[in-house]
């Protein structure tokens, strides 16, 4: 899943962004593309607003998980942004850490929803200190899977979590199952705006693509992930100068300068690679939305038993179910539930 084939027409100039050095209307919720030839690399850089601010408060979550999941979120889009066909990018964890699980959703082209399980008494005990990712995920894995709607066209990839960010996490992804060098930053911070705390959340993602595909093979590349016919470099080899220079510039980034509202992606990117060009492409918007409906919830009720549905029958007669990811209740009538699951007309 590479930013190698974006189709964007080129919006602003390689040496002078517009907009480089304030606030732009409408950079919140959106995904800049970007690319440096001079350094064959390109990449991504998201801001989520209103969006992640929609998604964390709605669910009241502590700030410590807040910012775990604001830093998915962040993650997600930048990874399910490249995709170029009508689909579904999903990251989720599963661990035994007081995060126990998240589920953040990209429907391309622009939809996204989140959430997370936790342990409210485990994340109150690790106090009120700095965290890092490790201290609520714990070990376990991170499943980034692409869905185009067939099991034929599904993939999915696994990371094992031992401890490290959602940062080294996507790393290892790129590392073993697409051997593309990769860098990605991602912050997080609530902000206040107009008198109340506002979440923002941002990331940039970068890749070396050169022409060359033995350039774009890093020396501590495991020999087994090099496909036949490919040189395999040694481990002494050094890395390619381009993507040394790119690495080097992603990390001076400071965590402010991807959240603040006043520092726009394009004077971030101007900031990083205005001696070497840098050239921007059309801005892809993201929205917070549920994929949520009656009728899914109702696909996913007609996959119950009789007994298992007559189960989730409340004392009060109804069957409620709440969508975990926006919060909406479905309340239905057992008699409906089952002249539906038949096939019979409701009255």
């Amino acid at each position: 899943m590479t930013s190698g084939t974006q189709s964007h027409s080129p919006s602003h100039s390689p040496s002078q962004p517009e907009n480089a050095g304030n606030g732009q209307a409408g950079a919140d919720d959106a995904v800049l593309p970007f690319a440096v030839e001079a350094l064959d690399v390109r990449g991504r850089v998201v801001r989520l607003g209103p969006a992640v601010d929609t998604i964390l408060r709605r669910h009241g979550y502590p700030d410590p998980v807040a910012r775990l999941l604001g830093e998915a979120a962040a993650l997600t889009v930048l990874l399910g942004s490249s995709l170029k066909f009508e689909g579904r990018f999903q990251l989720q964890t599963k661990t035994d850490g007081p995060v126990a699980m998240i589920v953040v959703d990209f429907e391309a082209p622009d939809r996204l929803r989140a959430t997370a399980r936790f342990d409210p008494a485990r994340v109150a005990a690790l106090g009120t200190g700095p965290l890092a990712d490790s201290d609520l995920i714990g070990t376990g894995h991170l499943a980034m899977t692409i869905d185009q709607g067939t099991a034929a066209s599904r993939y999915q990839g696994v990371v094992a979590l031992e401890g490290q960010s959602l940062e080294e996490a996507a790393y290892q992804y790129f590392r073993q199952s697409e051997q593309i060098p990769t860098q990605v930053r991602l912050a997080v911070a609530e902000a206040v705006e107009e008198g109340a705390g506002r979440w923002r959340a941002g990331g940039l993602l970068v890749q070396f693509l050169p022409q060359s595909v033995d350039r774009a093979r890093l020396a501590d590349l495991p020999p087994g992930d090099i496909p036949e016919g490919h040189r395999h470099l040694s481990g002494e080899a050094p890395e390619d100068d381009a993507w040394v220079e790119a690495r080097s510039l992603v990390a001076t980034i400071e965590d402010h300068e991807l959240v603040d509202p006043h520092v726009s992606s394009e004077r971030l990117l101007y900031r990083l690679f205005h001696q070497r060009g840098v050239r921007v492409f059309d801005r892809q918007p993201v929205r917070e939305t549920c994929r949520c409906s009656r009728e899914r919830v109702m696909g996913m009720i007609r996959s119950f038993s009789p007994q298992e549905r007559h189960d989730m029958v409340a004392d009060d007669g109804r069957i409620v179910i709440t969508c975990e990811f926006c919060s909406r209740r479905y309340d239905l009538d057992p008699q409906e539930v089952e002249a539906e699951v038949a096939g019979q007309p409701t009255q």
